[in-house]
């Protein structure tokens, strides 16, 4: 059963989404928050498998709130999808930054939401929905890349390859299958280098691989 923690300030919209959510067997709301600051105390209070964080909310904001939960080593297994009104909202991006493991905007469809939630909580294929690549791209090519540090310089050349791959939102299967690779040797692959370079999920090294310049938006489909 995949425990989820509902954060928004819309009663509307936190009842659409645990109608959506509470008919799927395998998924069930255990809590609602209407602000920021209650979402980071349901979380450590109930340690729920997945919260979905509006990003603008009273009190504590989303982006505040996620990286509160994403910096607390007490909810290292809890992760966060960021909810919003735009698909492109600069908000998004510091909160990939903080540590939010996925990014929806609020009209997806019930299936992609299910969806995400599945994904998510198993720390699988983050970037699954287009519109968090198109996002990922065009805010990480705005930001000042720094050096390459001495945790990057410590992977393989696989585990390079691999980075770059997940950066490009492949799956585990999927960079099994373009590296001619078997899907736990992929797997073994990612864990290694999330272990190397201290990052809690493959938000992390998505956002990593872009500020590190180890590739360069849209370079997967060029």
């Amino acid at each position: 059963m995949i425990r989820v923690l509902l954060a928004d300030d819309q009663n509307l919209v936190r009842a659409g989404f645990r109608s959506i959510l509470s008919d799927e067997d395998d998924l069930e709301v255990v809590a609602e928050a209407g602000n920021g600051a209650e979402a980071v105390a349901l979380a450590r209070e109930l340690r729920p498998d997945v919260v979905l964080m509006d990003i603008r909310m009273p009190e504590l904001d989303g982006l505040e709130a996620t990286r509160r939960i994403a910096g607390d080593p007490r909810l290292d297994t809890v992760k966060v999808i960021i909810l919003t009104t735009f698909d492109l909202d600069d908000y998004v991006y510091g909160a990939l930054r903080a540590g939010a493991g996925g990014f929806l905007v609020k009209d997806t469809e019930p299936a992609e939401l299910i969806h995400a939630v599945r994904v998510v909580a198993r720390g699988d294929a983050l970037i699954a929905p287009s519109v968090t690549r198109r996002l990922i791209s065009e805010f990480a090519g705005r930001v000042k890349r720094p050096e390459p540090g001495p945790e990057l310089n410590a992977l393989t050349e696989r585990e390079r390859e691999v980075l770059a791959l997940v950066a490009g939102g492949l799956s585990n299967d999927e960079i099994a299958a373009k590296l001619v690779l078997s899907p736990a040797t992929a797997k073994t692959h990612v864990s290694r280098i999330m272990t190397k370079l201290r990052v809690r999920d493959r938000a992390q090294l998505v956002v990593l691989a872009y500020e590190a310049g180890v590739i360069t938006p849209g370079w997967l489909t060029s």
